[in-house]
């Protein structure tokens, strides 16, 4: 009798592991068949703009059972390229880019989108509007405006030195907004300008030849805030306190330079978080065949001295 009951025992235990290890395979199955694959690529992860928005996209994805696959081109628009590609190899769900070229990698987000794969460009458009499903980014153009209207409010005249990147549209229109703003005043002359990829290190040297072809400029007008703290670093290297530092960001760090005597002037401050909330919007919403706008402008605040205590000093906005 006992032989009779052990034996039921072990092959009702054998029959529980058995259904057991069919419901998890039907688990894995259903969630292998749900889940999703999202190709993402910045220009450069050498940014922590990026590094937020690329931390929110994680929430944003992963709350939904999701992943992200991460690449860094590390400036490169050839590798930027081979990046997309391999997503496309991969047949990934979805494709969230910022360009390190806004014209050269047209191509292949046009190919990605033909086979069925949205495109969502962050933080600046692409050359080729049609090769992507949406763009978020911000008011680069004003940001370069609000530049111009804050210079022209505090200062009579003066020199300007102009820190560039052009090979990005981002980059490009905020120094034509500046450029459209500045020139109905004669008094402020740009005199020097210099690429320097929105890079902290590359900014430095940049601004230190600047300064011996032209070292009678006034102002430095930095893409970015990375930029503009290579910006001051170089003239604190060469005592020139004297020079006023304008970007773009709103960063921790160049936010905590206002609050004291520096050459940091002011910044135009633009929201990562944003960004990236309304960049997965419209991805969810393309992948769900929802009608997705085409472009997405997150509008821009100048941030200085005047208006710093308002801010969270530790954090983005």
């Amino acid at each position: 009798m006992k032989e009779k009951r052990d034996a039921f025992l072990w092959c009702l235990i054998a029959l529980t592991f058995t259904v057991s290890a069919f419901i998890y395979d039907l688990y894995n199955l259903e969630t292998a068949r749900t889940s999703r694959e999202f190709g993402v690529t910045y220009m450069t992860m050498n940014n922590s703009f990026y590094s937020v928005i690329q931390n929110e996209l994680i929430k944003e994805t992963e709350s939904r059972g999701d992943q992200l696959i991460l690449r860094d081109p590390l400036l490169d628009a050839a590798k930027q390229e081979e990046q997309v590609r391999e997503f496309i190899d991969r047949k990934v769900d979805g494709i969230f880019i910022n360009p390190v070229d806004s014209e050269k990698i047209s191509g292949v987000l046009a190919e990605a989108k033909s086979q069925g794969i949205p495109v969502i460009a962050i933080d600046c458009p692409i050359a080729m509007d049609n090769a992507v499903t949406s763009s978020i980014y911000s008011d680069n153009y004003q940001a370069g405006q609000l530049w111009a209207k804050d210079l022209v409010a505090k200062y009579e005249g003066g020199k300007i030195a102009l820190l560039k990147h052009s090979s990005v549209i981002s980059g490009y229109d905020r120094i034509e907004g500046f450029r459209d703003a500045i020139k109905d005043y004669p008094q402020f002359e740009i005199v020097n300008e210099a690429e320097c990829y929105g890079q902290t290190e590359l900014t430095m040297p940049a601004v230190l030849e600047i300064l011996k072809a032209t070292p009678d400029v006034d102002f430095l007008l930095c893409l970015n805030d990375p930029a503009a703290l290579g910006a001051i670093a170089a003239l604190e290297y060469v005592d020139r306190s004297d020079i006023r530092v304008y970007g773009v960001d709103g960063t921790p760090d160049f936010k905590e330079l206002l609050t004291r005597p520096t050459c940091a002037q002011a910044t135009v401050m633009q929201s990562p978080y944003t960004m990236a909330a309304k960049a997965a919007q419209a991805m969810y919403g393309a992948l769900e065949g929802k009608k997705v706008e085409s472009t997405i402008i997150v509008p821009v605040e100048l941030l200085d001295r005047s208006n710093i205590s308002s801010q969270n000093l530790r954090e983005w906005q």
